[in-house]
This record gives C-alpha cells, structure tokens and sequence, in this order.
C-alpha cells in the first residue's frame, strides 16, 4: 500500500472517530451524582446514611454571608436576595431572619391553636384570658403598641407569637437592621435551602449561578459574597477536577507527541498510536451508555485514564516493526503476548463488576470494553497503516547501552525475595493507620474554606452535617407521634448543656391526634363569650371588640387537622418536606441536631426511644460502609489474582516462565505499598485503582521481556518499546502526582511509582540477559 493510501486510511479511520465523538457529545447523558460511587449498605445505619445522604436539610443547606461594606447596605444587600430568590425554581427558601413570623401566614392562622402547645396543659378560660387581658393593655402603653394593636381584637392571647418564638431556633444568630448579622456586625448571614441534593454537582451548580447572579443584580459595589456548605463543596470540587484535568490533559498530550516523534523519528507516529486509543474511549463510552442509559462524569475521566494503557499496543507493534518484515507479520508476532496482557488486565477490572457500585460496574465496562477494542484495532487494522520500511529502532545506540547496564545489574532471585519479605514486615509492623476510612480526606477544599464553613454554621446556628436522629414509622402520622414524644426527651437534654438545639417536622406539624385534642379542648362560642365577660370585667375594652376572636376559634373547632398534603403551597411546607421524608419504602422523621456534646447520649437516647429510633452518626456510619465495602473489593481482586496467574500459567504453558512473569508484577505492588505506607499515607479507594492499573502496566513488561527470550534483535525492540511504553506512562502519571486535588494526586504517585518499579523489576527479573 503506498503512502498516499496510507495516509488517505489513516485519515477515514481520524473521520470516523471525529463523527462519532459528535455523535456521542450530543447524546450522551452525564450524570454527577457521587453517591452511585458509595456501595450497598450492609447495616441498618449504612442503609440510613445512603437513604439520607445527599437528602438531608444538613447537606442541602448553602451557607451565604456577606461582607466588605456597611451593615445598613449589607442588610439592603441581604433584603434583595431575599426578594430576588423568593420564586427561584433551584431553591426550597432563602431566609435572613427578617420575617420570621411569616411562616404563621393567613392559610395556617386560623389553626393557630391547633399548632400552639399552649392547650396542652392551659385553658381559654376566665383566670387565662383576664392575665392575657391585662398583658394587652401593658403592651398597648409600650412602644411596641404599634405592633400589638392589629393582632389584639382576633388574638388577645397572642398566640401567634408564641408560635413564631416556638419555631424560632434557639442559636438564631442576632439582627441588625432587620436582618441576621454575625456577633462581629461585620457580615450579613443568610440560609439557603436547595432543591438540588448536597451531593448533585450539576443542581448545585445551578443554585450557586443564581445566587450569584442575584447577588450582582443588587449593585453590590464592593461588598463580597461568600458561599459555603456541603453544596459549594461538591461544586468546587467538580470546577477543580476540571480545571486541572484540562492543564494536565494538555501537557500530558504535548508530552507524549514529542515523546513519540522522537522515538521513532517520523511524525506519523502520534497520529496513528492515537486512534487505538481514541477508538478505546469511543468504544467505552458506548459499552457504557447502552448497559445503564448514563455515564458517570467520574466514570469518563477515570475510565479515559485506565484505558490509557492501550497506547502501549501501538507503541509495541511500532518498535517490534522492522524493514522488510510485513507489519502483519509483526503484529502475529506480538499478538499472542499482547493478547494475554490484554487478557489479564480485563480479568481484574472484571473484579469490579462484583463490587454492588454502580460506578465502579460502569468503570469495569468502559475499562474492559475499551482495553478489547483498541488491542482488536492494533491488531486488525493498525498495520495497514504503518510504513512496510522503517528504521530498525533497535539500531539506536542507547537501546544497546542500555540492555548491556541491565545485563550487568542482573541479580540472583533470593535479594528480591529478601525485599519482599523486609517490605511487608515494615508495613505490618507499622503504628501508622494502613486504610483511609475518612471521605472527608479526599476534599480538595482547602482547610480555610472548611474552617469557615464551621465559623458560618457556628454563627447560624445550622445543624450539624454529622448526626442525625432517624425516625421511621408505618405511617406519617405515627413518625409525628414518635416525634411528639421524644421532644421532652430532647429538652431534658438541652437542659443539661448535652444539646444546643434540635429540629424536627412535629415541630411545625402537631400529629393530628394532637391537634384533635386541642381542639377538644377550645371551649364552646358561649362558654368563651362568658369567659372573656368576666375576664374583660372592669378593663377598658368597648364590648363587641372580641367578636372576631370569638369567630376564629369557634371556626377552630371544626377543621380538620392540617397534614403534609393540606400544608402544599404554605410557608411550612419548605420545612416539613425537608424534615418529613416519605419517598422511601418507610415514611422517616429527621431530627437535625446542633451542638452534639457526647455522641453516646444520643445513642442511649435512640435506644431507649424504641427500635424505629435511629442515632445516626454520618462519620461512622460511612467509614464502615468504607471499611466493608473495600474487605468485598478485596476478596473479588484476590479471587481476580487468581485467575490472573491462572490465564498467564496456561498462557506461557510454563510454571517457572509464569512465575518470572508474575514476580516482578507482585514484588513492585508490595513496594509501591510500602513507600506509600512510608511516606504517611493511608490508603483508600482510589489507590486500591491505581495499584491494579500499576500491575496491569508491569504484567504488560514482564510478559513482552519475557517473550523476547535470548534473541538479541527481539530483545532490543522489545526494550525498546517497553522503555517508550514506561515514559510515556510515567509522564502522564507524574503531571497528575503534581495535582492538588487528592484523588488525582493520589493516583498519580501511586501508579508513577509502579511504572518506575514494575520497569527495573520486570528487566531484572523477567527479562533474559543478552550475555547469557
């Protein structure tokens, strides 16, 4: 085939690629939840947290201040975010304490005595409504008469008050023009509730859009916004990942074009050693698509990442190709070697698939899918485009000088032996934690940021992110009811400083058989009328005043009790559908919580509360989620070892060629444990990743060493190849070591390490020295 048509192929395969690269940007759905990340629960707790995280109020909660210009204009600032967010389809509320009462609006006022306790242990009676009376007529001599004066006539008792004070938290920050302000004066703080879950970047982002663009509607000048809170969190992360993913991407590319130009000194070389892999993605992307209808964003750039081993196909067939040997030739050569290395690095990826994580099921089919379909393309259609009459690379004098220092450092087996044996006994000796259970290390926000997310809440008075109490009945009716009566529970506790403040739907919402007992107890219009006559005796009210209090609870007595369903379109519904969660197979009750001294009371109170109480304790509870989740990920990779060894023995069709193989591959995975293990680092999720990718690189060495055998042109294209595969890899996986994000950094050490190592291990050991 001459150049031309070469190139003119070369260019259809480019084409078609491009084509359907369109065709995928414009179909393909993204999704950004983390939580198809987090495994199956295994404990009733685990099963709470993944119900509730992400759902929480906690979780959903953004955390506004504002500051950097005067307190009058700070709270003008304030007031019209407020306005302006009121019908913003990406928020559940926005508040700043300015109309607190308003929650108490003309749908729920008539129920005021329905929702208030005070008929709980009091009467409208005579003695009450005369104490109230008096209290009136006090406050009408106050400056705050202006205030009392509307409500007096339809409610003497003030009930509404009570109500607001009530639902007023008890760590409300202060006010100043109207408008919460922090202790200092200094900054405006608001509370905002969203649709979107705390763990949904993509509706998060949405909300912080609208935020902020409301924020610079109002002509802030030189006042500054500040956002915090699990969302602001999930959104920085994803606006870092890809900023850096982009920079890196770029220098890794750039990297790898001069990389391959100089290796084999033609430019054809990084455009044809592309399409396997681009083809791998492609084919990824697709396999992935069709089994779920989604693609995880993490799954695309992690999965880009894994399949990255595929550029060392072409690599391989470039360096073995030589002048007069037909690329077809050369690629039957290296096929049944390559073939098995393809094989083995499926087969733990494959372990995956057994993890119950939908993430990682969707990593196992993009990875395996893609590493398939570009060994297929090197194999079935890449050496139509190679050039017949290359240069001979092992020709290179740095190749020679190379082999002839490999040879010279050769060892016997016992030191690596030796090594191996010294490596895991300093890790198992080691006080330093080996697994990282904590999530929480893995944010990339700085520990500023996280410090003052803690002063913000601390001055909202914003529950806490990290325990919960669960409540879950058969009915919602039953949840209020348990929730009724764990409040003196709850009160007892905040008594004895074990508790600043606690939050709950029965708060808001009295059961309906509470509220049938209020009402039970509102007397007659008569009863009433006869009451207020003798409370009202020798007062200064003109007769008559009362008629639209005499109304209003007449009318009280015959409503039917008000639900979640009745509460649709109120003030409260905001508060109640955070807090009453129905969605599940069980109606559950939240109970957020803020200024947890002792997380054991809280368990003992749970336990004492009765079975369908929960104390949920989100740390915990994800940390052994973490903990059994990786002992499942270990036991299927261990099973997956197996039958790795098991496909290179039958491979090789040799015990001792397996072994020369496999050694060099388990020795490097115990080194790269230990120095990571050396260098302070507890090892979590994302490193269990890397490791596989590591030994599938090495297996990839070892096996090509180990098939060049003793011929001397074999092997020097063979030592070759590995060397451009080992630094193409190991710069690519450098960049990312360099990140300050600690997932991408965490898998760029951890593979860096393994390339370094599975390369020196694999020419010690696998390969066969040109002298013997």
């Amino acid at each position: 085939m001459s150049a031309r048509a070469r190139l003119a192929l070369a260019l259809l395969w480019l084409g078609v690629l491009a084509g359907l690269t369109a065709v995928a940007a414009a179909g393909l759905r993204v999704g950004g939840d983390l939580r198809l990340f987090m495994p199956s629960a295994q404990t009733e707790e685990q099963r709470l947290l993944l119900e509730q995280l992400g759902e929480g109020p906690a979780s959903r909660l953004l955390l506004v201040a504002l500051g950097d210009a005067p307190p009058e204009r700070l709270a003008q600032l304030s007031q019209g975010l407020v306005a302006a967010l009121a019908d913003s389809e990406a928020f559940v509320f926005v508040g700043n304490g300015e109309h607190s009462a308003d929650a108490i609006d003309d749908t729920l006022l008539p129920y005021r005595y329905l929702l208030s306790p005070t008929l709980d242990s009091g009467r409208l009676d005579a003695p009450t409504l005369r104490q109230a009376l008096r209290t009136r007529l006090r406050d009408l001599a106050s400056p705050a008469a202006a205030l009392v004066e509307p409500w007096v006539a339809r409610d003497p008792t003030l009930e509404t008050v009570r109500l607001a004070e009530a639902w007023t938290p008890a760590a409300e920050p202060g006010r100043r023009y109207g408008v919460w302000f922090d202790r200092a004066g200094e900054q405006a703080l608001l509370l905002a509730h969203t649709h979107a879950a705390g763990f949904d970047p993509q509706g998060q982002q949405v909300a912080l859009d609208a935020l902020r663009a409301a924020f610079a509607a109002q002509d802030p000048g030189a006042a500054t916004l500040t956002v915090s809170g699990p969302g602001a969190f999930s959104v920085r992360l994803r606006g870092d990942t890809q900023r850096e993913a982009a920079w890196l991407g770029a220098g890794a590319t750039l990297a790898l074009v001069l990389l391959l130009a100089l290796a084999y000194r033609r430019p054809s070389a990084p455009m044809l050693a592309v399409l396997p892999l681009a083809s791998a993605v492609l084919a990824g992307l697709a396999a992935v698509a069709a089994g779920f209808g989604e693609v995880h964003g993490i799954t695309v750039a992690f999965g880009c990442t894994l399949v990255g081993v595929a550029q060392d196909y072409p690599v391989h067939l470039f360096s073995h190709q030589r002048a007069g040997v037909s690329p077809w030739h050369s690629v039957r050569a290296i096929w049944p070697t390559l073939a098995t290395g393809v094989v083995s690095t499926c087969i733990a990826y494959l372990a995956f698939l057994g993890s119950g994580v939908t993430g990682l099921m969707q990593l196992a089919v993009f990875t395996v899918t893609g590493l398939a379909v570009a060994a297929l393309a090197t194999r079935a259609l890449l050496p139509a485009l190679i050039d017949p009459a290359p240069r001979d690379v092992s020709a290179q004098p740095w190749v020679g000088r190379l082999a002839r220092l490999l040879d010279r450092a050769r060892l016997p087996y016992w030191p690596f032996a030796l090594l191996a044996v010294l490596a895991t006994g300093f890790v198992l000796s080691s006080s330093r934690p080996f697994w990282e259970n904590n999530l929480g290390a893995l944010t990339p926000v700085p520990a500023e940021l996280v410090e003052r997310d803690t002063q913000l809440r601390a001055e909202l008075g914003a529950p806490d992110v990290r325990h919960l109490l669960v409540i879950e009945a058969d009915t919602v009716q039953a949840v209020l009811e348990r929730q009724e009566a764990l409040i003196p529970r709850l009160d007892a506790h905040i008594a004895r400083d074990q508790l600043a403040d606690y939050d709950l739907a029965a708060r808001y919402l009295p059961s309906a058989a509470r509220q049938r007992a209020r009402q039970a107890a509102l007397p007659g219009r008569e009863a009433l009328a006869q009451a207020l006559q003798e409370a009202g005796a020798g007062l200064p009210f003109r007769s008559g005043v009362f008629a639209p209090f005499l109304e209003e609870v007449e009318a009280a007595r015959t409503l039917a009790p008000l639900t979640p369903q009745t509460l649709a379109g109120t003030p409260l519904q905001a508060r109640i559908d955070s807090l009453l969660l129905t969605g599940g197979p069980r109606p559950a009750g939240l109970v957020t919580l803020t200024g947890v001294a002792d997380a054991a009371v809280l368990r003992a109170l749970a336990a004492a509360a009765g079975d369908d109480v929960h104390a949920l304790d989100l740390k915990a509870a994800s940390e052994s989620l973490v903990a059994d989740y990786r002992g499942r990920v270990l036991w299927a990779l261990a099973l997956a070892a197996l039958a790795l060894a098991a496909t290179v023995r039958i491979a090789l069709r040799s015990t001792p060629r397996a072994l020369r193989v496999l050694a060099p591959v388990a020795l490097s995975t115990v080194l790269v444990v230990a120095l990571l293990h050396g260098g302070g680092a507890a090892l979590n999720l994302f490193h269990l990743v890397a490791l596989i990718l590591g030994a599938g690189l090495g297996l990839d060495y070892a096996l090509f060493f180990e098939h060049a055998g003793h011929d001397r042109s074999t092997a020097l294209r063979t030592l070759h190849a590995v060397v451009v595969c080992s630094a193409s890899t190991l710069i690519v996986f450098c960049l990312l070591a360099a990140s300050s994000i600690p997932v991408l950094h965490a898998i760029g050490t951890t593979v860096a390490l393994a390339v370094v190592l599975n390369f020196v291990l694999a020419a010690l050991i696998a390969r066969r020295s040109l002298a013997a």
